[in-house]
């Protein structure tokens, strides 16, 4: 026989456990977002993730300590789970990058583009260099009016051995890129050639800054809008895509 006082686990009232679920899982969220920038938004309309891509890509040389950074290696397998995760419905990028590592960024944007997932990327701040090709990657792209892109050709710095060889591979490169770009927006390749080598913009380099307008007028992005644009729009993506998923 039991006390009276006492009460059985079933006694208990049901939303304790739940009300200790929702702090946990309201901490888990903010260290998920202070460590890696990335939240799953789950009392939502679709249940999203949110990528963000800041800083400068990191890629197969740690970067010193000062920068920020979006590293390859962390970016990389997000990707891989969000494309398995069956509860995950759509994708939201953030861009506000500087550039970075050519191969790391374009090896995160094949990835992307190659998802089932519905994807949209929206552009604040900048998308720069090689910002571009991530930038594009998405099955939807949004730039904010604000905002703006640098366009220009691969750079070599430092001391460079085998000068003929060296020269052949960046041109391999920047072919790569070009047609990554044109191939995943509606920018004309002579347009993004012409952007590229334009000598007349930028003091110190050559290539040319495209802001936000510009970039829709071209092609380069799709459309001009904020965050509650892209959002929509990927919820428009999910509702009208076939399912991922055989039930």
């Amino acid at each position: 026989m039991r006390n009276n006082n006492q009460k059985k686990d079933s006694d208990f009232d049901v939303n304790e456990p739940q009300e200790e679920n929702e702090l946990d899982f309201q901490i888990d969220e903010a260290e998920l977002i202070e460590k890696t920038g990335e939240i799953v938004s789950r009392n939502s309309k679709h249940l999203i993730h949110c990528l963000n891509i800041i800083g400068q890509i990191e890629g197969h040389y740690v970067l010193s300590s000062q920068n920020k950074t979006t590293k390859y290696e962390h970016i990389i397998p997000s990707l891989v789970a969000i494309e398995q995760d069956r509860s995950i419905e759509g994708l939201v990028i953030i861009l506000n990058t500087v550039g970075g590592d050519v191969e790391a960024g374009l090896a995160i944007a094949e990835l992307v583009a190659s998802m089932k997932t519905p994807t949209v990327s929206l552009v604040i701040g900048g998308g720069h260099s090689i910002g571009v090709p991530l930038a594009v990657c998405a099955k939807r792209s949004f730039i904010v009016p604000s905002a703006s892109m640098t366009i220009h050709p691969v750079r070599m710095n430092g001391t460079v051995l085998g000068v003929p060889q060296t020269l052949s591979y960046f041109d391999k490169m920047q072919d790569r890129i070009i047609n990554f770009v044109t191939s995943n927006s509606n920018v004309e390749e002579k347009v993004l050639r012409r952007l590229m080598m334009n000598t007349k913009e930028l003091v110190m380099d050559v290539g040319s800054v495209v802001e936000g307008e510009k970039a829709v007028e071209i092609g380069l992005i799709d459309r001009l809008g904020g965050l509650s644009d892209a959002i929509e729009s990927l919820y428009e993506l999910i509702e009208t895509s076939e399912k991922r998923y055989s039930d």
